[in-house]
């Protein structure tokens, strides 16, 4: 490990180690930190890793829709084969359901045809052909298990869907991260695990480097957060917190496993399901089992998390309500007793929508309130981010004059001040895991 790099990027996630790659690929020498004991083992190890593009904001929908190149192109983008072998994105194709709260997925559809995403209109008599047996009652608004009108339908029906063909999934999350991190380490990229920092280090008024908890301090003019769910603990440390007006804290989210309705086989017939109606998404998982999570709709409780090296990592009634929902519109599912799945946490910004930025601390960078809804983004960030870092540093005053960055498949500028830290509440924004 060197003392002295040109890059200190805290964190090894997905994202973490998307940003090591591209940095090293334009001429950085960086260095990845990490508390744990190799890549990909925080929250990114418990994503969903779900490719889609069913946003509510063009920007989000631009991002998606370049990321799901990357994903495509998997291989040729790494350049490096990883021994450990390649994640690889299952296309199943993806049914989202029309809601007032989506708004009959109008601003989503109007976004999919900007970027040139392809759908079909799917009426609800239609929605069998897709899945058999199908409730076509609808539940909205949802309710919380504690109404006693829970699980009751409203007396009308859902309005219909759209079908997405391009949607799919990666199939290991954690692996993916490790073909980053092989690729990143070909370029030159260096990672320390098992290694926390302490300390933001400045001097004559910018980012000098990080100290460890053993003391170790490394030198950098440049430092990225990029800690997930500990991203606002690493702001606070910089000193940049207090000045941005969007910021993160952690939530804690369970993620269902349960089997799959006899007689069927959703392991290979089944595709992702966004029910907005219901409040919950979807998706085929191993064992012929539904991968269950929440769309947060609002009645739920949002579980926010004051340290997140230390809180309950058990299921809630969070778990229950989630399956009953999903089984309202998938007949024959049935509620296992034994609870099987994912318990982790968000970092969640203000609105649910990232924060790429610099900070008011020069040299010091985030790339944080990302849960959720942004592992598919990725490798694009990594990107964009590689631009910003690069523009701020030779000069460029990002907060008056925003970075541009150009988004290489779709062929268009990106305005990167969307996603500045300083920006007003999106109310655009789902304020939920769809961003």
């Amino acid at each position: 490990m060197n003392h002295k790099v040109d890059a200190v990027i805290i964190g090894s996630g997905v994202i973490g180690c998307a940003v090591a790659f591209e940095m090293t690929k334009r001429g950085y020498k960086t260095l990845n930190v990490d508390k744990l004991a190799d890549a990909g083992m925080g929250s990114t190890s418990g994503s969903c890793a779900i490719i889609r593009f069913h946003y509510s904001t063009t920007e989000g929908v631009a991002m998606a829709r370049e990321g799901y190149y990357y994903w495509l192109d998997w291989p040729k983008y790494l350049e490096k084969r990883d021994p450990e072998g390649l994640a690889t994105y299952r296309n199943v194709g993806a049914l989202v359901i029309k809601t007032p709260v989506n708004h009959n997925l109008s601003r989503v559809k109007a976004a999919l045809d900007e970027f040139g995403v392809g759908y079909l209109e799917v009426e609800p008599e239609q929605i069998h052909r897709y899945l058999p047996n199908v409730n076509l009652a609808s539940y909205f608004p949802q309710k919380w298990l504690d109404d006693p009108e829970f699980g009751q339908p409203t007396g009308e029906t859902i309005p219909g869907a759209i079908w997405v063909p391009e949607s799919g999934y990666i199939s290991d999350p954690k692996l993916s991260t490790h073909n980053l991190m092989v690729a990143a380490r070909a370029k030159g990229a260096e990672f320390l695990f098992n290694a926390r920092v302490t300390e933001i280090l400045k001097k004559d008024g910018r980012t000098a480097g990080i100290k460890l908890a053993d003391g170790t301090q490394i030198e950098a003019p440049v430092v990225v957060n990029i800690a997930g769910p500990h991203s606002h603990i690493v702001n606070a440390m910089a000193g940049v917190e207090d000045a941005m007006n969007i910021k993160t804290r952690p939530m804690k989210q369970e993620v269902a496993h349960v089997p799959a309705p006899e007689g069927l086989d959703w392991e290979r017939d089944g595709y992702m399901l966004s029910d907005g109606d219901t409040g919950c998404y979807s998706r085929p998982e191993v064992g012929n089992n539904i991968l269950i999570g929440s769309e947060d709709p609002e009645c739920d409780p949002r579980l926010w998390v004051d340290d997140p090296d230390n809180y309950d990592q058990n299921f809630t009634d969070q778990y229950k309500c989630m399956v009953m929902r999903e089984a309202m519109r998938v007949s024959n599912l049935e509620i296992p007793n034994q609870h099987q799945g994912v318990v982790d946490l968000y970092d969640c910004s203000d609105d649910w929508i990232p924060i790429y930025d610099k900070s008011d601390l020069p040299g010091f960078y985030m790339a944080v309130g990302t849960s959720g809804n942004q592992y598919k983004n990725a490798p694009v960030v990594g990107a964009m981010m590689t631009e910003l870092i690069d523009a701020c540093e030779k000069g460029q005053d990002h907060d008056t004059d925003p970075v541009n960055f150009y988004l290489k498949y779709t062929r268009r500028n990106l305005n990167v001040g969307f996603y500045s830290r300083n920006r007003k509440i999106n109310t655009d924004s789902s304020f939920s895991v769809i961003g």
